[in-house]
């Protein structure tokens, strides 16, 4: 019985409907920028496996910094106790990270971050005894599959069961091009109410909102408005951190930098789960009380897992190097290549490209979603042709390692070029 078929039998997948889906295609091996199946076939891995994966699979210089420490610690209770590599990885990130941050908090994946970001900005008003209920949120917004998370994220498919317990949430446009002023406009005038309690967004990027690319400078004056009434900002850089964008973070293009970070995906260079939810001096302030009733009260049972940041820090070596740098630029040169040529295809509506994200959104009949059939018909011709991409509706991305090859990249283009073309 192959992998696939014992799988079937046992697993319940992630956004997958339970009937009527493929078998999944068992992995045994990855290496690189490749993904190799059970029965041999092998695929560039060309979304970096749900955008996590920075530097390629099964990195040596990751995977022995992390055997090393699963030999002197793989884990303790952080309530009470800290380790190395929990407070080098804090140390690092505060000091990259743009906007002047002072404290990291540790939790296990994005949603978690979001959801300790949510529960900080919300926290602070209350501890200051001031009573701010409001959370203004992008249009299209997607930050996670968590109750607080799913609140903040746009309704939709995904949250229709559980919309009646779902906190409401302002929603302003996101300022992309042509829509500037508008989003402006709107988020000054929720402020003006003076009930927000904080601001959430992607910075530059929208991913699952189908790498929605937004105006700099709009989105730096959405900020600035929201920090002027003294509302929370929280830049969520799950995906856009660590390089996507080509730069290390995302917000560096804002003028105005967020009050709160929430990191995840390629926070470890895809290899093992870690959240991170970052704050400024002002937001922690608020928390350092002789009353305990004003301490942060939420923790997980991995938080800091000493493997996990070990893997982080890893990455960071990794992500650091010039070289590194140059391989974000050189993919994203190429991406800009692709882009000028299949720009004026009569098929595509539009294209999007920011760093290392490419994004081409098909012209068709049916709404414009994650359930356009186009997304599953693409797929399966991609698979085929042994490249990984996993497409959101009617929108064909890639964000590849940065490891990809140029050999590899002309597979990637051709393979959305030919489905384009049939």
């Amino acid at each position: 019985m192959s992998l696939a078929e014992r799988d079937s039998k046992v697993i319940w997948h992630p956004f997958t409907p339970q009937k009527g889906s493929p078998l999944p295609v068992g992995i045994v091996k990855a290496e690189g920028a490749y993904l190799y199946d059970e029965a041999g076939k092998k695929y560039i891995d060309g979304i970096s496996s749900w955008w996590v994966n920075l530097h390629g699979h099964s990195h040596p210089y990751i995977a022995d910094k992390v055997s090393e420490q699963l030999r002197t610690l793989e884990h303790i209770i952080f309530a009470g106790f800290t380790h190395e590599p929990a407070v080098q990885l804090a140390e690092r990130l505060l000091e990259l990270l743009p906007g002047e941050q002072t404290r990291v908090f540790y939790s296990d994946n994005g949603s978690t971050a979001v959801e300790v970001a949510l529960k900080m900005a919300l926290q602070y008003w209350f501890n200051k005894g001031e009573k701010r209920t409001k959370i203004i949120v992008l249009a299209d917004s997607y930050h996670g599959d968590t109750f607080g998370s799913m609140s903040l994220s746009s309704r939709s498919a995904f949250t229709q069961a559980f919309n009646d317990w779902l906190f409401e949430v302002e929603v302003v446009p996101v300022p992309v091009e042509g829509k500037e002023v508008e989003a402006v406009e709107a988020i000054q005038a929720i402020v003006n109410t003076g009930e927000v309690a904080a601001f959430i967004f992607e910075p530059m990027v929208q991913g699952v909102a189908g790498m929605q690319v937004m105006e700099r400078r709009a989105l730096s004056e959405m900020v600035r408005v929201c920090k002027d009434a003294g509302v929370v900002c929280i830049g969520d850089e799950v995906f856009t951190g660590f390089g996507r964008t080509g730069k290390v973070f995302a917000s560096e293009f804002l003028s105005t930098k967020p009050d709160i970070y929430c990191l995840s995906k390629g926070l470890t260079g895809g290899t093992m789960a870690l959240g991170v939810t970052t704050c400024n001096q002002t937001i922690y302030e608020v928390f350092v009380s002789e009353d305990r009733l004003k301490t942060f009260f939420h923790g997980h049972s991995f938080t800091a897992n000493p493997l996990a940041c070990t893997a982080a820090l890893a990455s960071m070596d990794l992500l650091m190097r010039q070289e590194t740098f140059a391989a974000i630029q050189h993919i994203s040169n190429r991406h800009f290549d692709f882009y000028t040529k299949i720009y004026n295809h009569p098929k595509v509506k539009a294209i999007r490209h920011k760093g290392t994200i490419l994004a081409i959104e098909i012209k068709n009949d049916e709404e414009t979603s994650y359930f356009n059939n186009i997304g599953q018909t693409a797929h399966e011709y991609f698979m085929d042709r042994g490249v990984f991409l996993r497409p959101l509706g009617n929108v064909l991305y890639t964000l590849p390692p940065y490891c990809i090859s140029d050999a590899d990249l002309d597979e990637i283009y051709a393979a959305l070029e030919g489905f384009l073309n049939s």
